[in-house]
């Protein structure tokens, strides 16, 4: 039976707050393995760094999601071999190059899948500012190149970056479902078209949840049908600490982000569970027309 996973990333526990008080790795993986939590995501980029995180880890059943900032094909090699040395569920390939034209990635992004076939990792390609995904069209002149290229949806990147107008347009809903067709796994963050990162518990954001869930019900479906029926999709809370998160006058988070993350995951869960009961459709009729801004 597919399952879907969800964990938490461990960039969006630090706190970042002016009282400088960070809680350890032990401490917040306490945290995350007490809350119910199917694993966590962190870097994957340092032999010690990994094999410090294996050792927190162990005994809690955590999988993990191993995340990597490449700028060239080998630079993917220590990454590989440290999740062949300590198991991962996927690799969260943060592109980080920024070639103008489509041809220049195309060498590159067949290095890397080719890597990750050798090794029998899955391998990820995040959509993310700054990367070589950073813009939602180019991403979409490479999926027409590269049919089949495994992503991993973080949808929040293409609101704010492409600033959409609101309501959504249809031209825009159809741009977001080409990259949730070839969605392998998602990370959860809820934006707006000027902020990367909004409160999910304030009222007044409530239509940018709703474009969300819409979003991620159609992304659910779309990968249940073509996953194998004991495949596992991973979702990761990554409600990340300033600047992503919106902060008061003295540098304090506007909201629990803890807490939030726990309220996402809920909502993550019941989409889920949504997703195996509705037949697919396209996102425009998930929305809700009388929700404006």
């Amino acid at each position: 039976m597919q399952k879907l996973l969800v964990f938490q990333s461990l960039w969006a526990m630090e706190r970042r707050h002016p009282d400088g008080i960070e809680r350890s790795l032990e401490e917040n993986i306490a945290m995350v393995v007490k809350a119910g939590f199917d694993g966590i995501s962190a870097h994957y980029t340092n032999r010690r760094d990994v094999e410090h995180l294996n050792e927190a880890i162990r005994g809690t059943g955590l999988k993990i999601e191993g995340v990597c900032f490449p700028r060239s094909v080998e630079d993917l090699r220590l990454t590989l071999e440290l999740a062949k040395e300590f198991p991962v569920s996927h690799i969260d390939l943060q592109a980080d190059i920024r070639p103008r034209r489509v041809e220049d990635c195309l060498p590159v992004l067949d290095g890397w899948m080719r890597l990750a076939e050798e090794t029998s990792v899955p391998v990820y390609v995040e959509t993310h500012r700054h990367r070589i995904t950073s813009d939602l069209l180019f991403t979409l002149d490479l999926l027409d190149r590269r049919p089949d290229l495994p992503l991993l949806a973080d949808l929040s990147h293409y609101l704010v970056g492409r600033e959409f107008s609101f309501p959504v347009e249809e031209e825009s809903h159809a741009q977001i479902r080409r990259v949730l067709d070839n969605a392998r796994a998602f990370h959860g963050r809820i934006g707006s078209c000027q902020q990367i990162q909004i409160e999910l518990s304030f009222a007044q954001h409530r239509p940018w949840v709703e474009l969300f869930r819409a979003w991620w019900a159609y992304g659910f479906r779309t990968w249940r049908s073509r996953a194998a029926d004991d495949a596992e999709l991973v979702m990761t809370c990554e409600l990340g600490p300033r600047p992503y998160a919106i902060t008061d006058r003295h540098g304090n988070d506007t909201t629990d982000r803890w807490a939030e993350a726990l309220l996402l995951r809920e909502m993550v869960r019941e989409i889920w569970a949504e997703s195996a009961m509705l037949p697919s459709r396209g996102t425009r009729d998930l929305m809700t027309p009388e929700v404006v801004i």
